[in-house]
C-alpha cells in the first residue's frame, strides 16, 4: 500500500534526541507497538505525527481532552505542511480520514451506540483503521481500556502509546492491563537530554515541611496510645490467645495444607503472635512446613504489620469460617471501630487512613504556604510568575472575614487565596483562576476589558474584600477566563495565581512559570508530574529561567520517618527525575537526590526549612548543579539499589551495613585467636617441656574449638549468608543477562554488554547493565529486582545449595523472575546460567504440595523483610 502521508515531511530540524528516537523505532515495531515514554517539552505530538507519517496507513489517534485533540491537527498543520493545507483529517469518529482525531470519551460513546461488539470492531475494519494512537496514555480508565481492548484484539492494528509518566503507582492489575494494552516500553527521552538542548530549564524540587498544631499533635498521640493499649491488652487476652490455639490453620495443620499455602501470612502472622505471647510451637508444625527438626526458628518481632495481616483475615477475608466465634468477633470489630483503626472492611493500626487524612489536609500548609511565596516574591520580585495548584475549591470560605481567616481548618482555592490575601503585603499581584470562580484585583480590571472587550465578563465584589473582583463571562464571550488570565499572567500583571490542577494541571500552557507550588494531594504521581510538567518548561522569552518545584509535607511527630505524608512524597518522587544536591551532583530519580534526613525529628523542621530556603534562592546554583550533572553522563541508565533494612517501625535503629558486620567478626576473632595463642602458649611452656609438641598441639587445637567454634560458624554463617554480596549481586546480574540473550529478549552484541556492581558514596550496593540499550536496562532491572524482593507467590522457586549449606542450613531462596518463571523450559535456562554464574541450584515448581511446602519455608526465611523494601529501581545519568 502506498504511504498515505507522503507529502508530509517535518519543516524543522529534528532535536538530537528525537532524531536518535525515530531512527531506532522501526526495530521496536516488530511486535506492533511502539511504547514511548517522554516528558512534557520533548515534543511527544510532533514525533507521533512523524511515526504515523512513517508507517503510512489510516490512523485514529485518542487524546484525553479536546484542547489536547486539537493541538495534533495544529501541530500537524504547523510542523509537517508548508501552506497548513492537509485536508485528509477528521474530528468526527463516526465519519474517518486517513487520520481521525477524537477523545478516549468519542470512542467509549461510539462502542457503546453499537448494539453489539461484532458491529463495532466491524466498523472500523470497514474503515480499514490500522494504527492506533494513545496519547497521555497513562489517562486510560478501565472502561476506555475495555473498549481499546476489544478494538485492538479485532483489528490488529499497530499501537504508538505516548506518555510522559506510566502509572506505576496502580495497583498491579491495572499496571498489567495498561501494559498488556500498550506494550512495553521501548524508548524513553530522558529530561536531561531536554535540559541540556535547553527544551527545558534547569530546575529544582525543594520540600517544605510543617507541623501539626497542639489539636492535631493530641489527636495523633491519642490515637498511637489507643492503639498500643488495644494490642497490650490483645497480647494478654486469654480469650484470644485460646481462639487462635483452636484455629484450623493451628490446631489441625496437616489437615488444611491447602488453605494455609494459599493464605501464608495469615498463618504466619499467627504463629508470630502466639510466639509473642510466650506459646511454644511445637516442632512438628514447623516440620509439616518443611522446616528439620534440628532446625532453630527465629521469629520475627509482631510488628503493627504483622497484627493488621492477622485482624484483617479474621475479621473479613475469613470470617465466614468462624461463625461459632461471631459474638467475641463482633466485639473485637467494635473495638477496632470505635478506635477508627477498622473502616470499609479494613483494618488500619498504623492510621494510614485516618492520619494521613488528617495531615495532608493540615491547615498548617497554608502558612507553609504564605512563607514559600513571600520568600520567593523578595528574591525574585517583579520576576515572580508563581503557580499554587490544589484539589479543591472549597467556596464556602468566600466570606471568611479577615479577624477570622486563622480559623480555616482545611486546603483549598480560596483558603489559600484568604491567607495569601491576608498576609501577603503585594496583594494586586493576587488571582485566582478555577473553573467555577475567577477572582482579580480590582487594579487589572481595565486590562481584562482591554484584552476581552468591555462586555464579555461581569465583575462583582468578593464577599470578604472589596479589593477584588469576581469575574464572570458572558454567554457567547469569544475569550474564555483562562486565556485572559494566562497572558495577564505571562505579562506580569498577575504574578502569583492559584487554581486548580484539574482546569491547570495539564494541557495549561504558561512557559513562564518560574515557581511552582503543589498544594495536592489527591491522585496519583501521574498527575504530580504532570503538574510539575509546568514549571520545568522553557520561557523563549526569558533564556535564563530556573524553576522551582515545592511540594509541602506535614510531619507526623510520633513516626521517625517523618510518616504518611512524607512517603507519599518519596512514592511520587519515583517519577521525578532531577538533579541532587550533593556535593557532586547526579540527576537521578527519588527523594534521596534531596538529602532529606532518614529521621524527621519536629524540633528539627524550622531549621531544615531555613536551608530550604536558602538553598531555593541559589537559583545560579540550581544551573551550575545541572551543567556539571550533565557533562559527568551520557544516557540514562536503570539500577538495582540494595536498600538499608528496617525491622520495626517508629523506632529509631542503629543501621549496620551487613559488610562491616562481616569484618567486625573477622577483626574480633582475629585480635581473639591472637592474644588466646599467646596466653595458651605462655601458660603451656610446662607443657611443651615435659610431654613433648605434639601433646601441645593437639591440646591446642581442642582449647581452639571449644573457645572459638560458635564464633567461627557464626562468621561463617554471616559470610555465607551476607558477605562477598557485591561479587554474589554480580553474579546474579550475569546469570540473568545470558539467560535474557538465550531466549532472545537482547539486541545489543553480547560482548559490549557488562555488569556492573559496585558501592555507592553511601555505601548502597548498585547494579546495572553498561552499554545497554534503554528496553534491555528494564528487562535486565525487572527480572534483578524480582530476584532479590522479598519472596511471595512465584511458579518456581531457585534454591543456592550446596551439601555443606545443606548441613549448617544455609540455603538461600530466591524467586525466579516472571519472564523466565511461566514456563518450565524458560526456568531451566536460567537455572542452567545461574549454575554456571553461582554453583549448584535445585529448581522448584511450587503450584503442588512439596513445592509449596518449601516456598512457605521460604517465605518464612524472609520474613523479617516482608514490609520492608529490599531494593528499588532507580534511574540514574551515568
Amino acid at each position: 500500500m502506498n504511504n498515505r502521508f507522503r507529502h508530509l515531511k517535518f519543516v524543522f530540524t529534528w532535536r538530537n534526541y528525537q532524531q536518535i528516537l525515530l531512527e531506532n523505532f522501526e526495530r521496536h515495531l516488530s511486535d506492533c507497538h511502539f511504547h514511548v515514554v517522554a516528558p512534557p517539552g520533548s515534543g511527544k505530538t510532533i514525533l507521533g505525527i512523524e511515526i504515523i507519517r512513517k508507517i503510512g496507513k489510516k490512523t485514529l489517534v485518542l487524546a484525553p481532552t479536546l484542547t489536547i485533540r486539537n493541538q495534533w491537527e495544529n501541530r500537524l498543520q504547523e510542523f509537517f505542511t508548508e501552506y497548513q493545507d492537509f485536508k485528509n483529517f477528521s474530528f468526527n469518529i463516526k465519519e474517518p480520514s486517513d487520520i481521525t482525531f477524537v477523545t478516549y470519551q468519542s470512542l467509549h460513546a461510539l462502542h457503546k451506540s453499537f448494539k453489539s461488539l461484532g458491529d463495532f470492531t466491524a466498523f472500523f475494519e470497514k474503515h480499514q483503521i490500522e494504527v492506533l494512537v494513545l496519547d497521555e496514555a497513562h489517562h486510560l480508565k478501565n472502561s476506555w481500556w475495555q473498549t481499546l481492548m476489544d478494538l485492538k484484539n479485532a483489528i490488529n492494528p499497530y499501537v504508538v502509546a505516548l506518555t510522559a509518566t506510566p502509572p506505576y503507582d496502580s495497583d498491579r492489575t491495572e499496571i498489567s492491563k495498561y501494559f498488556i494494552l500498550c506494550g512495553p516500553i521501548d524508548d524513553e527521552i530522558a529530561v536531561p537530554d531536554l535540559v541540556k538542548a535547553t527544551d527545558l530549564c534547569p530546575h529544582q524540587d525543594f520540600i517544605y515541611l510543617s507541623k501539626p498544631d497542639d489539636l492535631e499533635i493530641n489527636f495523633i498521640v491519642a490515637y498511637r496510645r489507643q492503639i498500643a493499649d488495644f494490642v497490650d491488652v490483645l497480647l494478654i487476652d486469654e480469650m484470644f490467645k485460646t481462639f487462635l490455639i483452636q484455629h484450623r490453620f493451628y490446631r489441625h495443620t496437616s489437615e488444611h495444607l491447602e488453605d494455609l499455602y494459599g493464605n501464608v501470612e495469615y498463618f504466619s502472622s499467627i504463629l508470630i503472635f502466639l510466639n509473642k505471647c510466650g506459646v511454644i510451637i511445637p516442632k512438628e508444625k514447623l516440620r509439616i512446613l518443611g522446616f528439620k527438626r534440628s532446625e532453630t526458628i527465629e521469629f520475627p518481632d509482631l510488628t503493627l504489620e504483622w497484627i493488621q495481616v492477622l485482624l484483617q483475615n479474621i475479621l473479613v477475608n475469613d470470617r465466614l469460617t468462624l461463625e461459632d466465634q461471631e459474638s467475641y468477633l463482633k466485639s473485637l470489630e467494635n473495638e477496632l471501630k470505635r478506635m477508627s483503626g477498622f473502616n470499609n472492611g479494613k483494618i488500619d493500626l498504623i492510621g494510614e487512613t485516618l492520619l494521613y487524612k488528617s495531615l495532608t489536609k493540615s491547615p498548617s500548609k497554608l502558612k507553609s504556604i504564605v512563607t514559600v511565596v513571600t520568600s520567593e516574591y523578595e528574591h525574585l520580585n517583579g520576576d515572580l510568575r508563581c503557580v499554587i495548584l490544589t484539589d479543591y475549591i472549597r467556596k464556602e470560605f468566600c466570606s471568611t472575614p479577615n479577624d477570622q481567616i486563622q480559623t480555616i481548618n482545611k486546603i483549598g482555592v480560596i483558603p489559600i487565596f484568604q491567607y495569601l490575601r491576608s498576609h501577603f503585603a503585594d496583594k494586586q499581584y493576587l488571582a485566582v483562576l478555577s473553573g467555577s470562580i475567577v477572582v482579580i484585583h480590582q487594579s487589572i480590571k481595565v486590562a481584562v476589558e482591554h484584552i476581552a472587550g468591555a462586555e464579555n465578563f461581569s465583575f462583582s465584589e468578593f464577599p470578604s474584600d472589596a479589593e477584588f473582583l469576581v469575574l464572570t463571562p458572558k454567554s457567547g464571550t469569544s475569550k474564555s477566563a483562562v486565556e485572559v488570565l494566562t497572558l495577564l499572567f505571562q505579562q506580569g500583571d498577575i504574578k502569583i495565581l492559584v487554581g486548580t490542577k484539574s482546569l491547570l494541571g495539564e494541557g495549561w500552557d504558561a512557559p513562564s512559570i518560574n515557581s511552582l507550588i503543589l498544594a495536592s494531594f489527591v491522585g496519583s504521581f501521574v498527575s504530580s508530574n504532570q503538574m510539575r510538567g509546568r514549571a520545568i518548561r522553557k520561557n523563549p522569552l526569558n533564556p535564563h529561567k530556573v524553576g522551582n518545584i515545592w511540594h509541602l509535607a506535614c510531619i507526623d511527630p510520633t513516626a521517625s520517618n517523618g510518616g504518611k505524608d512524607v512517603e507519599t512524597l518519596q512514592r511520587r518522587f519515583q517519577a521525578f527525575m532531577g538533579v541532587s544536591n550533593k556535593t557532586f551532583p547526579v540527576i537521578e530519580n527519588g527523594l534521596d537526590r534531596l538529602e532529606l534526613p532518614k529521621e524527621i525529628r519536629a524540633e528539627d523542621v524550622e531549621t531544615l526549612n531555613e536551608i530550604t530556603l536558602q538553598n531555593s534562592k541559589d537559583r545560579s546554583n540550581t544551573v551550575n548543579s545541572w551543567q556539571v550533572a550533565i557533562d559527568s553522563g551520557s544516557h540514562l541508565t536503570r539500577e538495582i539499589k540494595l536498600m538499608d533494612l528496617d525491622e520495626i517501625p517508629y523506632k529509631r535503629q542503629k543501621r549496620i551495613y551487613y559488610k562491616d558486620m562481616v569484618l567486625f567478626f573477622i577483626l574480633e576473632l582475629l585480635l581473639g585467636l591472637g592474644l588466646f595463642f599467646i596466653e595458651y602458649f605462655v601458660k603451656s611452656i610446662q607443657v611443651i617441656l615435659n610431654r613433648g609438641v605434639y601433646y601441645f598441639l593437639n591440646s591446642l587445637v581442642i582449647a581452639l574449638m571449644l573457645s572459638f567454634g560458635y564464633r567461627f560458624y557464626k562468621a561463617f554463617q554471616l559470610y555465607s549468608h551476607h558477605g562477598f554480596l557485591f561479587q554474589r549481586i554480580k553474579e546474579m546480574g550475569n546469570a540473568i543477562l545470558d539467560t535474557l540473550y538465550e531466549l532472545g529478549h537482547m539486541t545489543s552484541k553480547r560482548q559490549n554488554i557488562s555488569v556492573i556492581a559496585e558501592f555507592s558514596s553511601q555505601g548502597q550496593l548498585i547494579c546495572c547493565l553498561n552499554n545497554a540499550s534503554r528496553l534491555e536496562d528494564a528487562l535486565f532491572t525487572g527480572a534483578l529486582s524480582q530476584l532479590l524482593a522479598p519472596i511471595e507467590t512465584p511458579r518456581y522457586l531457585i534454591i543456592r545449595t550446596s551439601f555443606f549449606k545443606r548441613r549448617l542450613d544455609l540455603e538461600n531462596f530466591y524467586a525466579v523472575p516472571e519472564m523466565f518463571g511461566d514456563h518450565k523450559k524458560r526456568a531451566l535456562i536460567f537455572q542452567k546460567h545461574w549454575n554456571q554464574h553461582l554453583g549448584r541450584s535445585k529448581l522448584i515448581y511450587t503450584r503442588h504440595l512439596e513445592g509449596r511446602k518449601l516456598l512457605l519455608k521460604a517465605r518464612l526465611f524472609h520474613i523479617t523483610n516482608k514490609f520492608n523494601e529490599v531494593s528499588k529501581e532507580v534511574m540514574t545519568w551515568k
